[in-house]
């Protein structure tokens, strides 16, 4: 029984050496293709990677981190675009482990300025999700209510700016187009919840004007006279298609959020961040790259973020 084991482990051996270049150079392409689809499927349906651009959710997240992204917590989907490109392809996405909560750092595809329907970019975006279907937010001098209660702060909330902007003061670049509203003094505003019927008002339509319009695709909301219009029909009800929530940065007065450009729809959610496995100083340019290797941040790498 030995002897013949033996046997055949040197005939597996001798067949090894027997290759020829062509199958050797064969097996390695079979190799490697198989480690693209492997690579392929767990980037697909279960880690996606992402690069940090913006001090949005500095320090939290630092300029310069790469992230890993837990993908199939929120539901993994087939690829949503063409990669390095704009092209949008269409998807299927599984069923989620479970959905978005307050607190969770998201990564999304940004929905587009304000006042946009189809944004010309495909951007991934990394915020706090502060805000779920159906609550209530206010934020009264830079700290965020979230149905009437205060929200707990993260442990590296920051802000640049001491001084707090007065209700007085108004900006016309805050979401909803109209409101009145600051980035420290904003709200109330009931996030949109599937299934929930609105009633539509001239007053309120500009809450609502966009997410309709981009359900759509194209510019369908108009007033006129008072009433509101869908497509050229007067309507005083809207059924909400979909979940949407609403994201700040941690560096709350230097974050481009959801206090600017409105709600984040569920089916942009791409999934929640775990863990950064690579950060550098994003100063020094790949011209220099021995330079840019020596500014490895190890303290980071391999730092889960919550």
């Amino acid at each position: 029984m030995t002897t013949s084991k033996e046997e055949r482990k040197k005939q597996k051996v001798q067949k090894k050496l027997s290759r020829t270049p062509l199958q050797k150079f064969l097996d390695f392409w079979k190799n490697l293709f198989f480690a693209a689809i492997a690579a392929l499927l767990i980037k697909t349906f279960l880690i996606e990677t992402s690069r940090v651009p913006t001090g949005s959710m500095e320090k939290t997240i630092m300029v310069g981190d790469f992230l890993f992204v837990n993908k199939f917590i929120y539901g993994s989907s087939s690829p949503r675009n063409i990669p390095f490109t704009n092209v949008v392809l269409p998807y299927f996405q599984l069923p989620a482990i479970s959905e978005p909560e307050k607190g969770d750092i998201i990564v999304f595809e940004y929905p587009g300025d304000r006042d946009v329907i189809t944004p010309t970019e495909i951007l991934n975006y990394v915020k706090r999700c502060v805000g779920e279907p159906g609550d209530t937010i206010e934020i009264k001098n830079k700290v965020v209510y979230v149905n009437g209660k205060e929200l707990h702060k993260p442990s590296h909330i920051q802000y640049l700016m001491p001084r707090i902007l007065p209700k007085s003061y108004t900006r016309p670049d805050i979401f909803p187009k109209g409101s009145g509203w600051n980035k420290d003094q904003y709200g109330p505003l009931v996030i949109p919840k599937k299934g929930d019927k609105i009633k539509l008002t001239a007053e309120n339509i500009e809450i609502y004007r966009t997410l309709i319009n981009r359900t759509y695709s194209k510019e369908v909301v108009s007033v006129q006279n008072g009433s509101v219009l869908i497509n050229g029909k007067v309507v005083d009800e809207y059924e909400i298609p979909q979940d949407y929530y609403f994201a700040m940065g941690d560096n709350r007065d230097d974050s481009a959020d959801s206090r600017y450009w409105g709600f984040v729809p569920r089916e942009k959610i791409v999934g929640e961040a775990l863990m950064i496995y690579w950060s550098w100083n994003p100063n020094i340019s790949f011209g220099d790259f021995f330079k840019l290797l020596g500014s490895t941040r190890f303290n980071r790498i391999a730092k889960l973020v919550h």
